[in-house]
């Protein structure tokens, strides 16, 4: 199979898809993806574009994360 190549406009589309169609269940692996694609931009100026979309995937991960753990806890006491 063939990948195609993306743009930075399709870089930056796929981050955003992912912020916005993530859930807790994928939120590690969308956030990876979104973190490999981040790391293929050329240049800052292009990464800056996206810092908005990756900081919302790092705080659910990080609120998603916190909730679980909270769940545990009761569980166990």
């Amino acid at each position: 199979m063939k990948l195609p190549m993306l743009s930075s406009a399709d870089k930056l589309a796929e981050i955003r898809r992912l912020y916005f169609t993530t859930s807790r269940e994928r939120i590690d692996h969308d956030l990876a993806k979104a973190l490999d694609l981040l790391k293929s931009m050329a240049t800052e100026e292009e990464r800056e574009k996206a810092t908005v979309y990756m900081e919302g995937l790092a705080q659910m991960r990080s609120d998603w994360g916190k909730k679980v753990k909270s769940r545990k806890s009761k569980v166990k006491s």
